[in-house]
C-alpha cells in the first residue's frame, strides 16, 4: 500500500459478501466528523474496485444522511444497470447496520469525440505567483493540501460585512500525489461554506448533498500529474436554512475536471 496519507485514508477490505469495509481516517477529521471530501472518495473507491467495473467515473452524487462516527464503517456499492457504454451505481454506507450516507455513480467507457471547454480558466496569477497560505488551521483534514489563496479566503472579522461568495485558489495533495478520480472526488469539496464568506458570520453548517461531473478521462489526468488545480467556488441564493454552492477544478494547463455542486444546510 501506498505510504501517502490520502491512499491510506482509502484503504478498503472486501468482505465475503461483496461489501467493503473501511474505516475513518483521523488526518481527515473535519470539526465534527470526518471531511465529507474523503468520505465520497471512500465510496468512489469502493465502485472502482468492483470487479464487475465498467469505464471510469464519470458522475457521483453523495447524500450525507447522518454524522459519520470515527471507527469502521462498510460500504456497499452495487451496478444497478450496465448498458453498452454507461453503467449505474447504488451506493450505501453504513455504521453499526445503519444507513449513514446514500449514494449514486455513473460509470462509463469514454469515446474519442470532439471536444470543448465553455467554462474558460480566469484569468489568475500563476501558482508560482501566489504565496502558500500560512493561516492556522482548524481541522485536521486542511494539513493534506497545499492552498495557495488568490481571492476570497475566510474573512478577517465575523462581524456580517461580507459582500461575495466567490473563492479562488491554487491547490493540491500535500504531499504531492499524482491526481486521479478519487483524489478529485476529495478536492471537489475543499472550500470552506459560502455563508461564512457571503455575511462574515459564523454559524453552523453541514452538507446534505453533493454532486462531481468528472470531465477528465484518465489520460487528462495523467497530463496533470501533480500540479495545481484552481479551485473556485459561489453560490447563487442563501434561503429557508440552505444554500448552493457550484465550483469548478481547472489544471495549470487550464482543462476543466471537474464541476461539482452542493446543497448545504446552515444555522441560524
Amino acid at each position: 500500500m501506498s505510504s501517502h496519507v490520502f491512499d491510506q485514508a482509502l484503504a478498503l477490505t472486501a468482505l465475503p459478501d461483496g461489501t467493503w469495509q473501511g474505516h475513518t481516517s483521523p488526518a481527515y477529521a473535519n470539526m465534527v466528523g470526518p471531511f465529507g471530501g474523503i468520505t465520497a472518495a471512500q465510496v468512489l473507491t469502493a465502485v472502482q474496485r468492483h470487479p464487475q467495473l465498467l469505464g471510469t467515473p464519470l458522475s457521483l452524487t453523495v447524500n450525507y444522511a447522518a454524522a459519520l462516527a470515527d471507527g469502521a464503517f462498510v460500504v456497499d456499492a452495487r451496478p444497478v444497470r450496465t448498458n453498452r457504454s454507461t453503467q449505474h451505481w447504488s451506493i450505501e454506507l453504513r455504521q453499526n447496520e445503519q444507513v449513514v450516507l446514500t449514494a449514486t455513480a455513473v460509470t462509463a467507457a469514454r469515446r474519442d469525440t470532439w471536444s470543448l471547454d465553455d467554462h474558460a480558466l480566469p484569468a489568475v496569477p500563476a501558482p508560482a505567483d501566489v504565496a502558500e497560505s500560512s493561516a492556522k488551521l482548524a481541522s485536521a483534514w486542511l494539513n493534506n493540501y497545499e492552498f495557495r489563496p488568490i481571492s476570497g479566503m475566510p474573512p478577517s472579522a465575523w462581524d456580517g460585512s461580507g459582500h461575495d461568495s466567490l473563492t479562488r485558489q491554487w491547490v493540491r495533495d500535500k504531499p504531492k500525489r499524482p491526481l486521479d478520480f478519487a483524489a478529485l472526488a476529495c478536492l471537489a469539496d475543499v472550500f470552506y461554506p459560502r455563508v461564512w464568506r457571503r455575511r462574515a458570520t459564523f454559524v453552523p453548517v453541514g452538507t446534505v448533498s453533493m454532486t462531481v461531473y468528472f470531465h477528465a478521462g484518465p489520460e487528462l489526468l495523467a497530463k496533470t500529474g501533480t500540479g495545481y488545480l484552481l479551485a473556485q467556488a459561489q453560490a447563487q441564493a442563501f434561503r429557508n436554512g440552505f444554500f448552493d454552492q457550484s465550483a469548478q477544478l481547472w489544471n495549470e494547463a487550464g482543462d476543466l475536471l471537474v464541476t461539482t455542486h452542493q446543497i448545504v444546510y446552515f444555522k441560524e
